[in-house]
This record gives C-alpha cells, sequence and structure tokens, in this order.
C-alpha cells in the first residue's frame, strides 16, 4: 500500500473527524455542505451517528490473539474488511478524480466500490480505475430506456452487482442547498452566480482545478436519445419522474443477470418484498439522513430488517459510519458489512485519492483495535453477545 503523504499523516489526521476538517478547510461552504448536509432539520443526519452511543460494547479479556482476520466475503466477492465504498453523486464537484480515484483507492484497499448513476466520469473509465469488485448504483432518471442502455454499459464494463435505490420518490429538501446557491452553481446565468461567488474566491485552489476540470460535469451515464448527457441541472426534476416500484425491481431482475441490491429498506415489511422481488442483498439506508427527516436511524432499525430477511439475502448497512468501532457494532447486530460513504467522501475532497486511501487505512485499522480490545480473532465471529443492546430495542 502507498505511503501516506505528511499532510495526511498523524498527528494531523488521527480520524474520519480530521479529514472532515481538512474537507472543509478545501472545499467553498456551497460544495461542503452538499456533502456534510442532510434533509430539512437534519435530525435523521445526526441521528444516524449518535445512536451507535446507545450500544456498548462486551469484552472478553484476557484474550490472547496472535492474529486478527477482517476478511468477510459479500456476494461472493472478498473484502480485506467488511466495508463498500458507497455510491456519492457529484463526487467530481469535490475533487477532479472524483469516482475514478475513490475506486482506484478502494481496490487498494481490498474493498468494493459502488458508482453512483450521478456520476461525472464515464462508467468504463471508473470500472477501469479498480480490478476489484465495482458495483453500479442505478436511479430510473431518463425512464428504463435511458437505464437499460446503461445497464447494458455496465454489464460489457464488467460491473459485479446492480444497487437499486428506491428511497428517492422525490428529492429530500436539503436546505443548506438553496440557501447556498448550489442550483445557481450547478447551472444559473454568471448574473444569478454573482452573490456565491466569494465563497469560491475564498477557496482559490479548488476553484483552479475545478475549472482546469471544465466546470460542472455532465452526467455521463444517463444519455438521453437525441440530446446526449444530461446536465446536473436537470436530475432533481428527472427523478419526481423516476420512483422505483417493485414491478421495476421485477425487471431489472429480467435484465439484469448478475445480483440486485435493494438499497433504502427501513421496514420488515419491504425487507420481505425485496426477498420476494429476488434480491440477494439489501442495504438498511435512509440515505444518509438526506432525505425523509424523521427517518429512524439505520443502525435501530437493523435488527428488525435482519430477523425479517432470516438468511435468504444478505444485509448490508450504511447511515453515521465514522469509525472502525461503528462498524463492528453493525456486523454485531447482523450486517455483513456496511457501506461508508461521507467518511471516505470527506478524505476524496480533502485530498483526492491518498485521502479516500487515509480514510480506508484509519477505518481498517479502527476495525482490527476493536476486535483486540474486544478479545474477538475475526470479523466472522463477532455476533450481539459483544454488545450491551438497549432493551427497548
Amino acid at each position: 500500500m502507498p505511503s501516506t503523504p505528511r499532510s495526511l499523516a498523524s498527528p494531523r489526521v488521527v480520524n474520519i473527524h480530521d479529514l472532515r476538517h481538512l474537507a472543509q478547510r478545501r472545499l467553498p461552504r456551497v460544495v461542503f455542505d452538499y456533502l456534510d448536509g442532510g434533509a430539512e432539520s437534519e435530525v435523521t443526519l445526526r441521528e444516524n451517528c449518535r445512536i451507535f452511543d446507545d450500544v456498548t460494547f462486551r469484552p472478553r479479556q484476557a484474550v490472547a490473539i496472535p492474529e486478527c482476520d477482517l476478511r468477510t466475503r459479500v456476494l461472493s466477492g472478498d473484502l480485506a474488511f467488511p466495508a463498500i465504498l458507497a455510491p456519492i453523486g457529484y463526487s467530481r464537484l469535490m475533487h477532479p478524480g472524483g469516482e475514478v480515484a475513490a475506486a482506484a483507492a478502494a481496490e487498494e484497499a481490498g474493498l468494493a466500490y459502488t458508482l453512483s448513476t450521478i456520476s461525472g466520469h464515464k462508467l468504463e473509465n471508473v470500472r477501469a480505475a479498480s480490478k476489484g469488485p465495482v458495483w453500479y448504483q442505478l436511479y430510473l432518471v431518463g425512464g428504463r430506456e435511458v437505464a437499460e442502455a446503461a445497464i447494458d454499459r455496465a454489464r460489457r464494463a464488467g460491473f459485479s452487482a446492480l444497487v437499486v435505490t428506491i428511497d428517492t420518490p422525490v428529492a429530500g429538501m436539503r436546505e443548506r442547498d438553496p440557501r447556498n446557491g448550489m442550483k445557481e452553481l450547478l447551472g444559473g446565468s454568471i448574473f444569478s452566480k454573482l452573490p456565491f461567488l466569494p465563497q469560491m474566491f475564498t477557496r482559490p485552489r479548488w476553484l483552479v482545478s475545478f475549472l482546469i476540470d471544465g466546470g460542472v460535469p455532465k452526467l455521463e451515464n444517463i444519455v438521453i436519445p437525441g440530446k446526449g448527457p444530461m446536465s446536473l441541472m436537470d436530475v432533481t426534476a428527472a427523478l419526481a419522474r423516476a420512483v422505483v416500484t417493485w414491478e421495476d425491481i421485477r425487471w431489472l431482475k429480467r435484465i439484469w443477470t448478475g445480483p440486485v441490491v435493494v438499497k433504502g429498506v427501513l421496514t420488515a415489511d419491504d425487507a420481505r418484498r425485496a426477498v420476494d422481488q429476488g434480491a440477494a442483498a439489501m442495504v438498511v439506508s435512509n440515505h444518509g439522513g438526506r432525505q425523509l427527516d424523521g427517518a429512524p436511524a439505520t443502525l435501530r432499525v437493523l435488527p428488525e430488517v435482519v430477523a425479517a430477511v432470516n438468511g435468504q439475502a444478505e444485509v448490508l448497512m450504511d447511515g453515521g459510519i465514522r469509525r472502525g468501532s461503528d462498524i463492528v457494532k453493525a456486523i454485531c447486530l447482523g450486517a455483513r458489512a456496511v457501506l461508508v460513504g461521507r467518511a471516505y467522501a470527506f478524505g476524496l475532497a480533502a485530498a483526492g485519492k491518498p485521502g479516500v486511501a487515509r480514510a480506508l487505512e484509519i477505518l481498517r485499522q479502527d476495525v482490527e483495535r476493536t476486535l483486540r480490545l474486544l478479545g474477538c480473532s475475526s470479523v466472522s465471529a463477532l455476533n450481539s453477545s459483544y454488545l450491551n443492546i438497549p432493551k427497548h430495542w
């Protein structure tokens, strides 16, 4: 693994919160708040992180562990530790390397990467950046014809799984974005941008790299017949016309030959529906607190979903992961692995590929240290007996 640049090494960067601080220093407010923010009052965003404090550990002491095995398998793919890089839209706004840099860092860490439909890099280029497993996350923006063309490209490029997001009937109201001028940055006239330009000039390194990279990227993986790639400005309206139904899941199962992962499950009923439609895996997810504010924290509903699935599909979880101990708690409660989003995106925004690599290194070291402190020699041996779980759960 490449050595860590001094700017990202300890003591400057010790945890994910340090990477968040560096990202905040590098990005203009409009871009940082897009990454950092959530929907409405951001109750769910905060609760995703806070809920981990409700669950404490029950360690086994005086246990010698010569070797600690962090490996796991998800959808028949090997992971160096139980984490997958989650799909994050607009990544190229955070750093020109965007999804390509993140996929390459995931491969070096021995992890899978998930590419968002709302990507500034062509899916073929992202797939070429990693020899490891790469999944494609799908929105039905543009309709079935556009989606089917993207799925065919993903199949030919070698993506190994299709992730279907089901919690975006409309875009959530992320109040930081209109206040900061996100709409104007993405597609307004030069005059509409004027009130928001000062924040850009306070981040000259970001601004120079953004302009050299060509400014706001087109969405190269949403190609509208006769029009070409969709613009970022058009995505919000397109999402409102692209509600994913269970019938769509059945259709996707027919046209995609690999495993289908349903992302956005928060109840036992939806978990069973996903199994009934043939999902190989599902992600317990509230979209990082960016959609329905007041939705439950994902760790809180994870046991309900695991019980409902009863081993018929693999259960993954995202939301609020900032430390390796968070990953361990999710595994103890039944998740096969977690998806990490903001944790690696802060690293991407701070320093590109080396920043992502540093974020993943921090999480891996955290997981190993937590297992050793628990007296547990492998991820596969984790279970709820290592936790004190609130009685009302």
